[in-house]
């Protein structure tokens, strides 16, 4: 009776798992989805954001490079763009290197916002 028992605890595991190559192909699809979702697509998002920007890029345009440099476009080309950004210095550079095209009319201080809000409990007496 003792040979019957250590048998089976023996067979029990030594027993290779029996897992199906579907549910490894679900988990593996499953893992792909999550990182395209949360990874892969919102940076395609911002690349087409990022090139729409530099695209846009017109004369008179104010700019902010990579390297943070402000200036305003004189001329632009398909390639580069001439930017003056002191007076009577202008230099000339690739359009990829633009982090941000600024608009004075959306810019708004965040003075200006605090000026705006009124205070929660001013009409208590």
């Amino acid at each position: 009776m003792l040979f019957i028992n250590d048998a089976l605890a023996q067979s029990a595991a030594t027993a290779p798992a029996q897992g199906s190559v579907t549910g490894m192909f679900i988990q593996l699809g499953l893992i792909f989805l999550i990182f395209y979702f949360l990874l892969i697509r919102p940076q395609q998002k911002k690349i087409k954001q990022q090139e729409a920007m530099l695209n846009a890029i017109k004369k008179g345009d104010k700019i902010i490079t990579n390297g943070g440099v402000y200036g305003k476009v004189v001329e632009a080309e398909p390639f580069d763009l001439t930017v003056e950004i002191a007076k009577d210095v202008e230099v000339k550079i690739v359009r990829a290197m633009v982090r941000e095209v600024i608009n004075d009319d959306v810019k708004i201080s965040a003075n200006e916002k605090k000026a705006d809000k009124k205070p929660a409990n001013s009409n208590k007496k």
